[in-house]
């Protein structure tokens, strides 16, 4: 197993069972991770490939590794940006379930583009930033643009994909971008993280700085759950593999506090039973502690949280935590996958 760290200066490759942290793309603003688990060929041996890592810097484009983050290269730089001038600030990239190859790709300004060759290239995406809502998008700290924040694709459907805009918009496709719905009824403004779960294939839960929300018709509608969440500042998300009713997020009581003051939460959202706070289960929260990003594992129950008080897991979905002893920087990650 490894964790991939997306951090501001680099990518930290973390094996949980040793501690060691390696370095990649080492002074790159690293934004956005997907892992695509490799495939059991079919030789003697039954061995598998290594994972192929994807990520996304906000000064360089996408990059890819297909040897699990030993080397990366980049990639679709010639097919990126306006008419295919460079690499734009890649801030979403997502790996379809159904087809390893099929890569989606969000930028700053606010771009989708397609990639079946498994991210070597890429072909925008067109219409949605046509939507209607697209006059009022806007990023409060660069107010003069705004980006693709998550992109979500759907565990039933192939050509449904669900993607948010950092700020203004969630935006829907059920025919892999030919015609978008533009803020589906209850959806949020400014959508942070998205996750769905095979198991339940309709559902899909947002977390977002307008709280968090959940549909139970692959994005068509939603519905605001807060029920127990006493931070209306969603940020990180992640569902237990072994259960979809059950999803950890990171909150906070504003922007400030989740990403300057440092005064961040955890909390588990059962479906039954509303949110409940995860304080004192062995993962740092309140003051002095960032938001966390999440990542579901493999195993039932096992979930993934870093912040700037360092890389925990939970193996019972929340109720205990523990840390893995490795050397990772003291501030906010950006992003985080498992392999």
């Amino acid at each position: 197993m490894r964790i991939y760290a997306a951090y501001d200066d680099g990518l930290r490759v973390v094996d949980p069972a040793t501690g060691a942290v390696e370095t990649r793309l080492s002074g790159q603003r690293v934004e956005c991770l997907s892992v695509a688990h490799g495939e059991v060929r079919e030789d003697a041996d039954g061995a598998t490939d290594p994972p192929r890592v994807l990520a996304g810097t906000f000064g360089a484009g996408l990059f890819r590794s297909v040897d699990g983050g030993s080397r990366f290269a980049c990639v679709t730089a010639s097919t990126l940006g306006p008419d295919g001038s460079g690499p734009d600030a890649v801030t979403a990239v997502a790996t379809s379930p159904h087809d390893p190859d099929v890569v989606w790709i969000g930028t700053e300004p606010s771009r989708a583009y397609r990639s079946v060759d498994g991210g070597e290239t890429a072909e925008r995406v067109g219409g949605l930033t046509d939507l209607p809502s697209a006059a009022e998008w806007s990023f409060p700290p660069r107010p003069d643009t705004h980006h693709v924040r998550w992109i979500e694709p759907c565990p039933a459907d192939p050509e449904r994909w669900l993607v948010g805009i950092e700020a203004g918009a969630l935006a829907v496709t059920a025919d892999g971008g030919e015609r978008w719905t533009d803020r589906p009824p209850g959806s949020r403004r400014d959508t942070h993280a998205m996750a769905t779960h095979p198991d339940a294939p309709d559902r899909v839960y947002a977390a977002a700085g307008d709280g968090f929300a959940e549909s139970g018709d692959r994005g068509d509608s939603w519905r605001v759950r807060d029920a127990g969440l006493d931070h209306g500042y969603v940020w990180g998300l992640a569902v237990d593999p072994g259960d979809p009713d059950t999803a950890l997020v990171s909150a906070a009581e504003s922007a400030t506090a989740a990403h300057r003051r440092g005064e961040a939460y955890l909390y588990r959202y059962r479906r039954d039973e509303g949110f409940d706070r995860l304080d004192e289960r062995g993962f740092p929260t309140g003051e002095g502690t960032y938001r966390a990003v999440l990542a579901s594992g493999r195993a039932p129950g096992e979930i993934w949280a870093l912040s700037n008080r360092g890389l925990f897991v939970t193996r019972d979905a929340g109720d205990s935590f523990e840390q893995v002893p490795a050397d990772l920087p003291d501030r906010a990650a950006r992003a985080l996958a498992v392999a």
